[in-house]
């Protein structure tokens, strides 16, 4: 198999860390994902003050605001994992405040962070995503998982890092995920399982960065095989021929785009047996842990650590 040559990213930001004046990395929250956040602003921090940039960090809380004003900072890394953070709440408080910030807008954050509509809108427009229901505590579940094939994962719509994910093969099974995955999200759905190879692919500045593959010894790539697993294999570039490599880019810019992304995030996707590509979710606020994957994709497109968070916050200048 032929692999295609990576280009390496151009940078955009050519100056001095005094360009961004003083900068405040949000991390923490009060989400599920409050523990990874914290490790991914961690590292953000001291990847930023390694370039010399004035940075520091803000526990976001429910003084969150008076901490901003307070501050004062001249923009935000947003670091946060899941709700508060990548849904739009924190983006629209920093509107408002006039401080600019890294990634998404208000609208976007909101739509990729809830799983079903950004899949009804995927769906709309004709992009390949694996069939999938809403679930009510009064479905019939023999009923729906016939539907998608015998096999599915319940996935909370607006949850994170794969919390209150599972994967199911029987109806009683899927009422049981149904109740857990309540615990985090009202709202679930039940999604197809795709058996095949899984890919992620990471975007910064409207350029699709070096694909991943994962390959994971747990049932899926859930939050064990994310952050805590030595097991999971990360390999990039992944062994795709151009055609493939090319088609999974182009996929991941579209899906990013139309959901109105910006700037930076990354794009999952199984690929079947038939080979065809399935959109699994947008993330708009990728982890940013020793074991996450747009670090991995950016090093393998010649970017450091730190001359990537330079290139996530040239956006804002």
């Amino acid at each position: 198999m032929r692999v295609m040559n990576q280009l390496r990213y151009q940078r955009r930001f050519t100056g001095s860390g005094e360009a961004f004046g003083r900068v405040a990395v949000l991390m923490g929250g009060l989400s599920a994902e409050r523990d990874i956040s914290l490790k991914s602003g961690e590292a953000i921090l001291n990847g930023l003050l390694a370039k010399r940039i004035d940075a520091f960090a803000i526990d976001v809380g429910c003084a969150v605001l008076d901490e901003l004003r307070a501050a004062e900072p001249d923009r935000a890394l947003i670091a946060l994992h899941g709700a508060g953070g990548e849904d739009g709440k924190i983006q629209a408080l920093l509107e408002w405040l006039n401080i600019p910030y890294t990634g998404s807008g208000v609208g976007a954050s909101a739509l990729a962070m809830n799983k079903l509509k950004t899949k009804l809108l995927w769906r709309g427009v004709g992009l390949p995503t694996p069939k999938f229901e809403s679930l009510t505590a009064g479905c019939n579940f023999a009923q729906i998982l016939d539907g998608l094939g015998g096999e599915c994962f319940v996935k909370p719509v607006s949850e994170g890092s794969s919390l209150g994910m599972r994967c199911v093969s029987t109806a009683r099974d899927l009422a049981d995920a149904y109740r857990h995955a309540t615990t985090f999200d009202d709202e679930v759905i039940a999604e197809a399982k795709i058996v095949g190879r899984e890919f992620t692919v990471a975007i910064l500045n409207g350029v699709a960065l070096p694909v991943i593959e994962l390959k994971v010894k747990n049932i899926f790539y859930d939050y064990a095989a994310k952050y805590l697993s030595g097991d999971t294999e990360y390999i990039c570039p992944a062994p795709l021929d151009s055609a493939k490599e090319s088609e999974v880019k182009k996929l991941a810019l579209k899906a990013f785009h139309v959901l109105g992304c910006e700037h930076w995030g990354r794009v999952d996707f199984m690929q079947g047996a038939d080979g065809d590509f399935h959109l699994l979710e947008a993330n708009t606020v990728p982890g940013m842990t020793s074991h996450s994957l747009v670090p991995r994709a950016a090093n393998a497109a010649g970017l450091e650590f730190s001359e990537l968070l330079e290139e996530i916050l040239v956006s804002t200048l």
